[in-house]
């Protein structure tokens, strides 16, 4: 779990509070993965703390119907819908050769710029957000596309919890799109979940992210027929 985030509890259950994206104005609240669903009085217990701590608002984690319930009795409202999308793994597509390896700690602040030209101002990580997309399950696959002189360009993140598989992030700078890259990484981290007997991968992107979407169809994902969502709320002292 990253650095930034804290564990607030309530009996077994537990949620995960902390800064968004390094905003000290705006809160992210998250369940904590293997926890009972949150109760309305924890979440509004953590609505109280959070705004005596100073932020104005709250942002949850991409959620899924189910585990909206409680946000939703507390005061918090749609604010961006995903699309999710799943693959069996049965059938893996081919994918262009390009120049991988394992990304390391020197890597992180070029991969965070690449981040930050890549996606819009909500969505950007900064170093504690990259750090919750490497802890978000038990194992991670953390690949980088390099050019020449090894400097990387792109990157992706892939989960790996018992037989599911995750694609938590995949990011491309804009002057190497269009090249087969994001390709490449994506059926990269699909593989390796394969060898670890996964048997589906989850991916989800914004509505609104057309290219995305094309990519993980033709990739040979298909959408599921439910859609997450990330719920906000204000906060008054």
């Amino acid at each position: 779990m990253s650095a930034n985030l804290r564990v607030i509890r309530r009996g077994h259950e537990r949620l995960r509070a902390g800064p968004w994206r390094g905003d000290t104005e705006v809160a992210y609240l998250s369940p904590a993965p293997g926890a009972p669903l949150p109760s309305v009085s924890l979440v509004r217990r953590c609505l109280h703390q959070l705004a005596e701590e100073g932020y104005q608002r709250v942002v949850t984690s991409a959620l899924l119907p189910h585990e909206q319930e409680a946000f939703a009795t507390a005061g918090f409202a749609v604010e961006e819908q995903l699309l999710l999308l799943a693959h069996d793994l049965r059938v893996l597509p081919d994918a262009p050769a390009v120049a991988t390896r394992r990304a390391g700690q020197a890597d992180r602040p070029q991969v965070l710029a690449v981040d930050t030209v890549s996606f819009p101002h909500f969505w950007q990580l900064d170093d504690g957000g990259l750090d919750e997309a490497l802890s978000a399950t038990p194992r991670a696959r953390f690949r980088v596309a390099v050019d020449d002189v090894g400097a990387p360009y792109a990157y992706a993140i892939t989960g790996r919890a018992g037989r599911r598989g995750y694609v938590q992030r995949l990011a491309v700078h804009p002057d190497h799109r269009r090249a087969g890259v994001a390709r490449a990484l994506v059926v990269d981290g699909l593989r390796w979940l394969r060898r670890w007997r996964a048997d589906r991968a989850l991916v989800n992107t914004q509505e609104e992210n057309t290219a995305a979407a094309a990519l993980y169809r033709d990739l040979g994902f298909r959408p599921e027929p439910v859609r997450l969502s990330v719920l906000g709320t204000i906060l008054t002292a």
